[in-house]
């Protein structure tokens, strides 16, 4: 099965693609949240670098969230209009447990809390048990970094904190006795394409936004203003 990933849930926009013989292919495609102008051409390039074509894909893996609302929706969009255009099967994985899952893949075990910045002051956290394999301990919510840095400086217990959310507030969650700070901005695309390959393929792909999009937002407060 030859499997395509698509991540766009952060300011890094990858993409990956594992083949059926086995070979796997990933590539960070834009880190300046141009992805509207920079997803499509850098599909077409991990296509020609595989010697595929787009009719060749089985399955399209995207992630569907939480993270920004403008990447999320063009990630998503491109996601449903490749699987349908091709016939191929489609997939949703979570930015949160993507992280996770590349966390454990670099060794990382314990307690880990993943952080994707959502803006506003906010992220978006979710907390993970990672031993022989990788187990959510809670759902993905959001929350202001100051409230999950007084939350585990208060348990005073062993944990390991990733994802943009983290680096994005890094003094703060730094300052957490004895945690460890595992650099990971970007949701892992390996992860993606392995959790993918396991997954029971959807009839379509629903955003996990979690909160109202900007736009929304800015236009309530406007009108609150009035």
């Amino acid at each position: 099965m030859n499997i395509l990933a698509i991540e766009t849930a952060t300011e890094g926009c990858a993409t990956g693609l594992r083949t059926a013989s086995g070979l796997e292919i990933i590539k960070l495609v834009d880190e300046n949240r141009q992805h509207t102008e920079e997803l499509t051409v850098g599909i077409q390039a991990l296509l020609r670098e595989a010697g595929l074509k787009a009719s060749d894909i089985n399955r399209v893996v995207v992630d569907h969230g939480p993270g920004l609302f403008t990447g999320l929706r063009v990630g998503i969009a491109t996601a449903i209009a490749l699987a349908q255009g091709i016939g191929a099967e489609i997939v949703g994985v979570s930015s949160l447990e993507l992280l996770a899952h590349g966390a454990h893949d670099a060794g990382v075990r314990g307690t880990l809390v993943c952080a994707v910045d959502g803006r506003r002051g906010e992220v978006f956290v979710q907390t993970f048990t990672l031993d022989e394999g990788v187990s959510p301990k809670d759902e993905p919510r959001v929350e202001v970094p100051r409230t999950v840095v007084i939350e585990w400086a208060t348990m005073a217990v062993p944990v390991t904190f990733t994802g943009d959310g983290v680096e994005r507030y890094l003094s703060d969650f730094s300052a957490v006795p004895g945690a460890v700070i595992h650099h990971e901005k970007v949701p892992s695309i390996h992860a993606a394409l392995t959790l993918g390959a396991m997954r029971t393929p959807t009839a379509t792909i629903t955003p996990l936004y979690l909160r109202e999009a900007d736009a929304i937002a800015n236009f309530t407060t406007r009108e609150r203003a009035k």
